[in-house]
């Protein structure tokens, strides 16, 4: 009960209100809250304060999560190693959109044909994380850089060159473009690169694709990566490449638990995502 508890804060302090937290546990408004009044029983201490239809969480519960949270991820991660996956558990592929779109539908769409017991989220590469060392996901296929300690096997693929994507010609290095979200962990060594070329970031998307289209539009140049450029079928006219910019790449990588190479079926679909990348190269 008390793992039980902990689970539910960690979603809570993510989602922010009881509803949500109770949709991505697949659990009722109320049971969320019945599960954080039994921890609050159990700790002797207050973890939120309703702020209107939000949820506020208290220092304690700050400390709490800040403390027990990354050692809770490990916990699951490890009960998961020691499931049995057979022929019909489901395998959960947590992925970034821009690359499942980009390198895997075609391949995937075969994969399902061969294993239909296949689950794909997408998210950004912070929660591809966290979900592969919780086990929430057997496979992560993410993109930029990973943190600094982690307890799971990557396996770097490629490193993804940028375009600059405008509707008009440029012949210089733009002085401000439109750049994905710079304070995702991931993209930080994007900022250090246009500093130290003046570039100034015009608009932090969260999106590669709203910004590959504002650009198309007409707003202001963007930067781009391969995978969106293949996937929106953006044509080489509008595609610039800039000697200044050929370092700024991103890291694709296959993330993973030790233990679950170990499922032929996780090898397998391991293989078939690595083998659909090297393709596209």
């Amino acid at each position: 009960m008390l793992l039980e508890g902990i689970e539910t804060l960690l979603v809570l302090a993510e989602e922010g209100t009881m509803s949500r937290t109770g949709s991505r546990l697949y659990i009722s408004q109320s049971a969320v809250s019945k599960r954080i009044a039994k921890l609050e029983a159990t700790l002797g201490t207050k973890l939120i304060i309703p702020a209107g239809r939000l949820i506020k969480l208290t220092p304690d519960a700050h400390a709490l999560i800040k403390n027990v949270g990354p050692s809770f991820n490990e916990i699951r991660g490890l009960i998961f190693e020691h499931q049995n996956l057979d022929d019909q558990s489901i395998i959960t592929l947590d992925c970034s959109e821009t690359l499942v779109t980009g390198y895997l539908s075609d391949a995937l769409g075969q994969y399902f044909q061969y294993d239909k017991y296949i689950s794909i989220t997408t998210h950004h590469t912070p929660v591809i994380v966290e979900n592969v060392q919780s086990g929430k996901a057997s496979i992560g296929f993410c993109a930029g850089h990973l943190p600094a300690n982690y307890n799971f096997i990557a396996e770097h693929l490629m490193d993804e060159p940028f375009k600059v994507i405008f509707n008009q010609p440029l012949t210089t290095l733009p002085k401000a473009m439109v750049v994905n979200d710079l304070k995702n962990p991931s993209n930080i060594s994007q900022a250090a690169v246009l500093q130290k070329h003046g570039i100034t970031p015009l608009m932090e998307m969260d999106s590669y694709t709203a910004s590959a289209q504002l650009a198309l539009a007409g707003m202001a140049p963007a930067l781009v990566p391969k995978s969106i450029v293949k996937t929106l079928a953006i044509k080489d006219k509008f595609c610039f490449e800039f000697e200044e910019l050929v370092e700024l790449t991103r890291p694709i990588n296959l993330i993973y638990r030790q233990n679950s190479y170990k499922s032929p079926r996780v090898k397998t679909l391991i293989e078939t995502i690595a083998d659909a990348v090297a393709t596209a190269i």
